[in-house]
């Protein structure tokens, strides 16, 4: 009797355990999906992580050539799920892990300006922590910004170089005087509000600027002070015409020194339009 009540112990356990294997590997899930652009073709070989909200615990795999990728093993919960490519903009998206097949598609837009890893930028630190990720998503738009509006400045400058080739007239009063001069304050103000949101973006602690950033950066101290420069000449030269006078002194230097400015800034722009 003894043995037999033995007997009927170890079934009962053995066939307990059974069912808590069963029932731990029912716990655990498959995450999958695909990472296409903006037209719906997929993005092959891009990078995808995967970080456990609750825990920390982080994972990378990389999409196949098909854009496909696949996370196995994974316990119930709330899952921050980053994909990037070489060409696109990072993005970064929440999902709940329930069942025991939850799928997460993404889709990533085409960069239009300089790349995260022009900015200097590693793959870590684009997908950091939440804090991080803010300031980088806040300092990314703050570059494109800077990018647009540095685009809309060209025009006025360019006007504002083409006119004062006929602003040296004799005459107290010209017509292409003023509008030289309504072009050159329309192009400052432009020109000081793109710089505000480079200056202001927020800054990455560890990065390295390198490649065409670095040139763009070098040539801001030469079109910088240029634009600082440049209406202060403008206006010595325009107070001497005024009075009738010929332009002498430093004002006579205003011309030059606009010039080279307007150089550096169009090789500024040149520098981050064409990869090398």
């Amino acid at each position: 009797m003894k043995t037999k009540a033995a007997q009927v112990l170890w079934v009962t356990v053995w066939f307990a355990l059974c069912l808590s294997a069963a029932k731990a590997q029912n716990t655990t899930a498959d995450l999958s999906g695909t990472i296409n652009d903006a037209s719906g073709a997929p993005v092959p070989n891009a990078k995808v992580s995967l970080k456990n909200l609750t825990t920390g615990q982080s994972n990378e795999v990389q999409a196949d050539a098909r854009g496909k990728y696949h996370f196995s093993g994974l316990a119930p919960g709330q899952y921050e799920v980053s994909a990037s490519a070489e060409g696109f903009n990072p993005k970064t998206t929440t999902v709940s892990v329930t069942g025991p097949a939850p799928t997460a598609h993404m889709s990533l837009e085409r960069s239009t300006g300089p790349t995260l890893s022009d900015l200097g930028f590693s793959a870590a630190e684009t997908q950091s922590n939440a804090e991080e990720q803010a300031r980088l998503d806040k300092r990314t738009r703050m570059l494109k910004i800077h990018q647009k509006m540095g685009l809309i400045t060209t025009v006025p400058l360019a006007a504002t170089i083409i006119t004062g080739f006929g602003a040296g007239g004799k005459q107290t009063s010209s017509s292409t005087r003023d509008l030289h001069v309504v072009l050159g304050s329309t192009t400052a103000g432009l020109y000081f509000t793109t710089a505000y949101f480079a200056i202001f973006a927020p800054r990455i602690h560890g990065t390295e600027t390198r490649g065409p950033i670095r040139v763009h950066k070098t040539l801001a101290w030469i079109h910088g002070p240029g634009m600082i420069l440049t209406p202060i000449l403008g206006a010595m030269a325009f107070e001497q015409k005024s009075k009738g006078e010929h332009v002498h002194g430093l004002a006579s230097l205003h011309g030059q020194v606009a010039i080279v400015t307007g150089a550096a800034y169009g090789a500024a722009l040149l520098s981050v339009s064409v990869k090398f």
